[in-house]
């Protein structure tokens, strides 16, 4: 699995942990068919809703935004599939795989 390395994502980790505040980190662990993006890329979500880093955008992204908000209060590393392959109303997909998303609460 390649490990996102993006400078900006490790700047807003360590502003939340800097600030005393905890944030989840989604992480796409597996994929299969066509996906916007591929094992390791990370997004990572404030308590605020606020988010830094991108598995994709859309649909998906609001799956993984919506699981994040269960985690902060819940505390669980958790998983999700983000199925990617079912069309949305009167909107074509460009990918038609499937995501497998680990979402783990950092706590400072």
């Amino acid at each position: 699995m390649k490990i996102n390395t993006d400078n900006n994502f490790i700047d807003e980790m360590l502003s939340c942990f800097y600030n005393n505040e905890s944030a989840v980190v989604a992480t796409i662990v597996h994929t299969r068919g066509s996906t916007p993006r591929k094992e390791g890329a990370k997004m990572l979500i404030r308590k605020d809703g606020s988010f830094s880093g991108t598995i994709g955008g859309g649909c998906g992204e609001s799956e993984v935004w919506q699981k994040a908000m269960e985690v902060f209060e819940l505390g669980e590393t958790t998983f999700l599939s983000v199925d990617l392959t079912e069309p949305v109303d009167g909107v074509d997909k460009v990918c038609g795989g499937v995501m497998d998303i680990m979402l783990e609460r950092l706590d400072p």
